[in-house]
């Protein structure tokens, strides 16, 4: 397969969250990388994060196995334990069905970009703790917890 040109592929901005829980990541910007370049078991993409923007609502995978590595600017890392910094070179990975709901935050002045690199695993459910939503695809996608 042929280098792949960052520049060529569509990003994605926001998320396709419900409304009552999208604004936090409205801003986001995530570039397929791994789709552009053919792969199949695994997604790789580009996360650019302005300044305010959230990666995500705090979640978990119980069927996928999740890793970043910040790139450039500085994010803040949310979990069960409280919140890092994070800055360019570090790195952080997220085990399945460990159940340490987590996200990233950018709080500082200048856009972030982190290296997201997760499992594709189809069955996969997603829990949000902080909120009463879940992704759970045999139900068809987002719903509430108790799965409505």
């Amino acid at each position: 397969m042929p280098k792949v040109d960052i520049a060529r592929i569509r990003k994605r901005k926001g998320s396709r969250y419900p409304a009552a829980h999208a604004a936090p990541c409205a801003k986001r910007e995530r570039t397929p990388l791994g789709n552009a370049a053919g792969l199949y078991d695994f997604g790789v993409n580009q996360l650019r994060l302005p300044p305010g923007a959230w990666s995500s609502q705090r979640h978990w995978h119980d069927s996928e196995d999740e890793f970043i590595y910040v790139l450039s600017g500085e994010v803040i890392l949310v979990t069960e334990s409280g919140e890092t910094l994070m800055r360019p070179g570090d790195c952080a990975g997220f085990p399945k069905n460990l159940e340490d709901g987590h996200h990233l935050i950018n709080r500082g002045k200048t856009d972030a970009i982190v290296l997201e690199v997760g499992s594709r695993v189809r069955k996969d459910v997603t829990t949000y703790p902080d909120i009463d939503m879940m992704y759970d695809p045999k139900a068809g996608g987002y719903v509430r917890k108790n799965g409505k």
